[in-house]
């Protein structure tokens, strides 16, 4: 398995997984210009794209849908409450309605669990292939306990770290927006992530990238020393941390 995390940040999301036999994107919230020219540049044609998993209907995760879907036909992966909302906004003509707590695309395993955001349904995926995992979760104010053995021990993740606190309590949001981030149906902070990852990661873990850090609310810098402190008061290490950026995919991460 590889991937890249093609753009991450509070204006627009995608983000590339390859497999042996398969090719996939999760969510489109960037132009679809630019996702473009950001897999020809890793030498995948997005013809070859063999579906987008959606991980929630808001904005910055599925702006440039319409657009990349006139152009490449290719199905979409996502709840049927996310189907209805989405249905609405653009004309979708392949789709695969996730019902199950599984699904089987060639070689790519997918598990599917649910995530708390302030949208009518948002999903977090864990993907297997050729004995590897890559645990994908943005957008969530928490993660719920009964998911927390499945999250245990992969391979990489890809987790979302929105926020320092102190940051975004000393900034311009109003009042109402900081409460709405900070909620259970908001964003996880440098320190939810940090936390829920020091108690995730085992001895399979090779790495983490940290995405949808906020311009305004954040820093990589934040971000990674609240991880490095972190790991460090609970006697853990990673080899491997990337920070995702908004306007630069990471490299094609080997996993």
């Amino acid at each position: 398995m590889r991937f890249s995390v093609l753009a991450s940040g509070s204006k627009g999301n995608c983000t590339f997984i390859e497999t042996k036999g398969t090719k996939i994107l999760v969510d489109l919230g960037t132009t679809s210009l630019y996702v473009e020219k950001e897999l020809k540049q890793l030498n995948v044609d997005p013809k070859t794209i063999q579906g987008i998993f959606i991980t929630h209907i808001h904005s910055d995760h599925i702006s440039g849908l319409k657009v990349f879907l006139k152009k490449y036909k290719m199905p979409l992966f996502l709840s049927e409450k996310m189907y209805k909302e989405l249905s609405k906004m653009i004309s979708i003509s392949d789709y695969v309605i996730l019902e199950d707590d599984t699904f089987l695309l060639n070689d790519l395993k997918v598990e599917i669990f649910k995530t708390s955001h302030d949208a009518d349904d948002s999903n977090g995926y864990i993907f297997y292939s050729d004995g590897k995992s890559i645990v994908y979760i943005t957008d969530t104010g928490y993660i719920n306990k009964k998911y927390h053995k499945k999250l245990k021990n992969h391979s990489f993740y890809i987790m979302e770290s929105n926020h320092d606190i102190e940051m975004l309590m000393d900034g311009k949001y109003p009042y109402y927006l900081k409460q709405r981030i900070l909620g259970d149906r908001g964003h996880l902070s440098n320190l939810d992530s940090s936390n829920y990852l020091s108690s995730f990661i085992g001895e399979q873990t090779k790495g983490v990238v940290l995405i949808h850090l906020s311009h305004e609310n954040n820093t990589p810098e934040k971000a990674l020393e609240t991880l490095h402190e972190t790991l460090e008061n609970h006697h853990q290490s990673l080899n491997r941390i990337i920070v995702s950026s908004q306007d630069e995919k990471t490299e094609l991460v080997e996993v």
